[in-house]
């Protein structure tokens, strides 16, 4: 099966692409060739997905079974694939957003058929716009789609609410720096490993039923903000120094956290994962969070390089810290 990733190297889409060499597909990547995978099996065609002629000069003479775009965003992004696709491929992947599903949520435990409505983010909302639209192609045209929606996926990452997913977190766990959780920190959230989410992908890969149906792809494994924070402490050899701020304080002093706190990590969310292992026969998420972060921890040890602080991060987060300091000084 000849497969076609549209970017196909980030924190999830690599651990996709290697499985799905591991399975036997023959994939070709498609992207800008800045960040190359060591996998020798695949085939790399460079080319900007938003240059359209470039796009199809790369693609000149080639078919494909599937395309993956995983780095559609926008509507335009949609109207473009749909022209270089339309009729030319049996299954057509669109990865969405767990985000997506209804803010705040009217339950706890969300499945496929959950709303999709989010007013407070417009990357969410794009994101919905891009499924409507794809469904409308399904329904009208017999577009191939199969919609996929990650939540919080990790790897190479620290899976977070406040600041970046890089080292910055740890740096500050470390240093025995305080770190902020958002709320009480016993809201539930789920943090899916990259590896056990490309399993379930990977298995929808060719099947020609899960066309028109849409997939979120996690964890059973449900904890809260604060076991999360603290297995990562924990996988440091540290204990996390926590302070607790409210949400809405949080985005009233960092108004770029507005629509990745509120629109998302802010409410409670679990996964009902009984679709996709309706569709993909033995699905199971395997590796537990403690497991997964261990694994992250030692990523980062083995080399310095990786262990880059954003400077930028720590300032916002001192930044929320030190108001939130004077609140608690006036109230005093």
């Amino acid at each position: 099966m000849k497969v076609l990733f549209i970017g196909g190297t980030g924190t999830v889409s690599a651990a996709v692409s290697q499985q799905a060499i591991a399975k036997g597909f023959e994939l070709y990547l498609l992207n800008r060739g800045l960040r190359r995978l060591p996998l020798s099996a695949c085939h790399c065609l460079t080319a900007d997905i938003h240059q359209p002629e470039d796009v199809r000069a790369a693609l000149r003479g080639l078919q494909f079974d599937v395309v993956v775009d995983w780095i559609a965003y926008t509507p335009e992004d949609i109207e473009r694939d749909l022209a270089l696709f339309k009729n030319r491929v049996n299954q057509y992947f669109f990865v969405s957003s767990a985000s997506a599903y209804q803010k705040p949520p009217d339950h706890y435990l969300i499945t496929e058929s959950t709303p999709l409505q989010n007013p407070y983010w417009e990357y969410s909302r794009k994101k919905i716009a891009c499924e409507e639209r794809l469904l409308k192609a399904y329904r009208e045209e017999d577009f191939p789609v199969t919609i996929v929606r990650p939540s919080l996926t990790y790897d190479r990452n620290l899976p977070v609410a406040i600041g970046s997913s890089g080292y910055t977190l740890a740096h500050r766990l470390k240093k025995g720096q305080p770190i902020i959780v958002h709320g009480d920190g016993s809201s539930l959230w789920v943090v899916t490993h990259a590896e056990d989410f490309a399993r379930g992908f990977v298995g929808l890969i060719g099947n020609e039923q899960a066309a028109g149906h849409t997939f979120h792809i996690t964890s059973d494994e449900v904890l809260t903000w604060n076991q999360i924070y603290q297995t990562i402490a924990e996988a440091l050899g540290v204990e996390a120094n926590i302070v607790h701020i409210s949400s809405d304080f949080i985005v009233q002093v960092a108004p770029r956290l507005f629509g990745s706190l509120l629109g998302d990590k802010a409410w409670s969310a679990v996964f009902d994962n009984s679709k996709i292992k309706l569709f993909v026969r033995g699905f199971q998420a395997l590796i537990p969070f403690r497991e997964g972060i261990r694994r992250t921890v030692e990523w980062f040890a083995a080399d310095e390089e990786r262990q880059r602080v954003d400077a930028a991060v720590n300032q916002e987060i001192d930044h929320i810290l030190r108001a939130y300091a004077g609140t608690r000084s006036v109230t005093c």
